[in-house]
């Protein structure tokens, strides 16, 4: 499984919804302390939960590591 982080390149290329992990990875959050923090209600982002699947919307995600998103218009 990869750990590392992602790049500014990578979170920019994210489509609109990710996953919990993919959104901790970004945020440097390790994938244990990502679900205890999205079942506390406590995870930085908004989190959606479906079924037993986590969400987050990489729009909130941009939002909170301070990163504008970028204006496609394609």
């Amino acid at each position: 499984m990869n750990t590392q982080g992602l790049t500014f390149d990578q979170i920019q290329a994210l489509p609109a919804m990710v996953d919990l992990i993919t959104a901790a990875r970004a945020l440097g959050i390790g994938r244990s302390k990502a679900y205890e923090l999205a079942k506390g209600e406590e995870f930085p982002c908004r989190v959606i939960k479906t079924g037993g699947t986590y969400r987050v919307a990489t729009a909130d995600l941009m939002s909170v590591l301070g990163i504008t998103p970028p204006n496609k218009t394609e």
